[in-house]
């Protein structure tokens, strides 16, 4: 086991520091004594007592906002304020676009952003910073920090934090306006609490980012920090299935499969004609009809958004109906986004790639509204449809690619051979099926793969229901590919709000944050420690002899282990002790691994994740009645791991005074 030290050692200076009150004697030492962990059960928090919540679903490719009255709390209004928009969509959500002026400051947000810099000249377009589906670079940034940059559709660059601050600030006027018009009283800051939507495969730097927007967005304070609370995606829209009726859902398992097409062959979306229709809702073969999930079911519900898809596993407990996850939550950028970088791939073939590059720099507006115009025609494609789909070329690239290359862009097509698309004498490009699967079949495949893979683990045997969620779950691509699959092995079911699903799920998880009872670790969490060095296990370039004993370094000390599983409101205890008197600060590096088959910190797969900083009181302030100070000072750390963000609180134990204790995953 671990053992109490008190130690100055140069080779701990990568494990803890501290930073004593006088730089002049700044030096590197540090204590510790590791606890056992205890999972001390403690009474699951009840909501708090805010008197309406919010919830902000961040999307990749749309975004929205929905609210609660906590008195009235079956009622979830959606928000309704929106200016613009595209035909035939209804406005319940906006595209996730933003626009800053020349000079950096915010103009615009969602359609509001995409018609104003549409309607800008060509040139004056080109000073304008135009930011959509910035939302990825969040995922895909292995360092994310503070001063992480966003490009803008000009090439100009700006701190992520600010682009973000700057959406959710206009959500925030735009919610507590409409909060305000509904409700009789008025509203303090502080009565409210915000929900901001995440994707559940996002590490912590991420989480603790959306955390820090809000903050510098004003949404709530950071000295309370318990106003705001991080939803994961799926987890909030398994939230709102597990209540489902049978008028509120589709279920594919009950749809006839004709090589991939329905009966008539229109290849539309069923999720849409079920809405006009209950021609679907019939029984099946078994004469089992969907009814609202039961205690015990599990079920997997996979969001398939603009730029991710989660998956997760619950099943229903008793006897409070509450949710315990199954298996960490897994997933990937496979959403609708990639079906866009298809098409932009297609293009550069078409018309090369360098000319693709210099129509996006020199042409952005332009280029915007061809992606606007791919997306709204990506939502009509569907197999088995016997027309192509035209997509509308701005003028701006026939003429630029005239002037650019000396030639046609239909003689750039034929001489591409690429087969599956055509040209029209009236502007357009018209994809052929064969095109349109093309596009879409390498990230469906994906998606599929995932699902299969994760139903493959034992902890999901059992399953009864997929529910497919988020905004790509309404692709009659997607819709048919997944029931080909997967309609045999459990049941297939879509909510017909399936774009609001995750926004209303969010909403209930304000009001109740206790519904998921127990979570499962995503990844193994621990600190470096010394241990006594035992000859033969321990390996000799461990050794460290200090004061004639023998000590093996870099031991990762488990907080939790990847996977396991986690109850709300359990805790991990540390205590550590500062190494001299005066000493103002301990710092402790926290490392992080994929797996669970690790013993060093500097072992493959092992890497610094964050760090604890507990800043400690004046020694006159937790000194007896003599006022003298304590030889030795224990500083006890409970940390929470079954939220959906860690937590970390701490006591003097001598004083009994709570310690201001945090946890950063940005400052790596």
């Amino acid at each position: 086991c671990s053992l109490p030290l008190t130690v100055l050692l140069d080779s701990f200076l990568g494990d803890i520091s501290s930073a004593p009150s006088s730089p002049a004697t700044a030096r590197n030492e540090c204590s510790i004594t590791p606890l056992t962990p205890s999972p001390s059960p403690v009474r699951p928090r009840m909501a708090c007592p805010f008197l309406v919540v919010v919830a902000i679903d961040f999307g990749t490719t749309s975004s929205g906002y929905a609210f609660s009255f906590t008195q009235d709390s079956e009622a979830i209004h959606m928000m309704k304020r929106w200016e613009g928009g595209d035909p035939g969509v209804a406005n319940q959500k906006s595209p996730t676009c933003l626009l800053l002026t020349p000079d950096l400051r915010f103009h615009s947000f969602g359609f509001a952003a995409r018609d104003f810099y549409h309607d800008l000249d060509p040139e004056d377009a080109r000073h304008w910073l135009y930011f959509d589906k910035f939302k990825m670079k969040i995922h895909s940034t292995s360092d994310l920090t503070m001063e992480t940059e966003l490009e803008a559709v000009n090439g100009r660059r700006v701190r992520a934090i600010e682009v973000f601050a700057h959406a959710l600030r206009f959500f925030r006027e735009h919610a507590l306006k409409e909060v305000k018009d509904q409700s009789s009283s008025v509203l303090e800051g502080e009565e409210i609490r915000w929900v901001i939507t995440v994707p559940a495969v996002w590490r912590q730097p991420a989480k603790q980012f959306m955390r820090e927007a809000a903050y510098l967005a004003g949404l709530v304070s950071p000295d309370c920090p318990e106003q705001l609370l991080i939803a994961l995606e799926p987890e909030a829209a398994s939230i709102y299935c597990r209540k489902l009726r049978l008028h509120q859902v589709l279920d594919l398992s009950l749809q006839p499969i004709t090589n991939g097409l329905d009966l008539d062959g229109t290849g539309e979306s069923l999720l849409r004609r079920s809405r006009h229709s209950r021609t679907f809702l019939v029984e099946s073969g078994t004469g089992e009809l969907w009814s609202e999930l039961q205690t015990g079911d599990r079920y997997i519900v996979a969001d398939c958004g603009g730029g991710t898809v989660d998956l997760t596993v619950h099943q229903i407990e008793q006897p409070l109906g509450t949710l315990k996850e199954l298996y960490k939550a897994s997933g990937g950028p496979y959403g609708a986004v990639g079906v866009d970088l298809a098409f932009e791939a297609m293009l550069c073939q078409i018309f090369g790639e360098d000319f693709i590059q210099s129509f996006k720099a020199k042409r952005p507006a332009a280029w915007v509204d061809l992606t606007i115009a791919f997306e709204a025609r990506k939502r009509t494609a569907a197999p088995g449809r016997a027309n192509a789909l035209n997509i509308s070329l701005p003028f701006s690239f026939i003429d630029y690619y005239k002037r650019h290359r000396g030639q046609s862009v239909e003689a750039a097509l034929r001489r591409s051979n690429m087969n599956i698309v055509k040209w029209s004498s009236q502007g357009m490009l018209r994809l052929t099926q064969e095109a349109m699967n093309e596009l879409f079949q390498p990230t469906i495949n994906n998606i599929i793969k995932h699902i299969e893979e994760l139903m493959a683990k034992q902890e999901v045997h059992g399953v009864r229901f997929l529910f497919l969620v988020g905004g790509f779950a309404e692709s009659a691509m997607l819709q048919k590919a997944v029931q080909k699959a997967l309609g045999r092995t459990c049941r297939i079911i879509i909510p017909h709000d399936v774009g609001l699903t995750i926004l209303k799920g969010a909403v209930l998880f304000g009001l109740d944050p206790t519904v998921v009872r127990v979570r499962r670790c995503p990844l193994t969490y621990g600190v470096g420690v010394l241990n006594r060095f035992i000859e033969g296990r321990h390996p000799r370039d461990k050794l460290l002899i200090k004061d004639g004993r023998e000590w093996c370094t870099d031991i990762l000390d488990r907080f939790v282990s990847v996977d396991q599983s986690v109850a709300l409101g359990e805790v991990v205890k540390r205590s550590y002790t500062p190494a001299r008197l005066g000493q103002r600060k301990i710092i402790i590096n926290i490392y992080c691994s994929a797996t669970d088959d690790v013993t060093y910190i500097s072992d493959p797969g092992v890497r610094k994740c964050g760090t604890i900083t507990l800043d400690l009181p004046e020694p006159g302030a937790v000194g007896g009645a003599g006022g003298g100070v304590p030889e030795r000072r224990e500083i006890r750390a409970t940390m929470q791991f079954g939220d959906t963000e860690i937590k970390v609180t701490a006591v003097d134990v001598m004083s009994n005074h709570s310690v201001r204790a945090s946890i950063d995953f940005l400052s790596n």
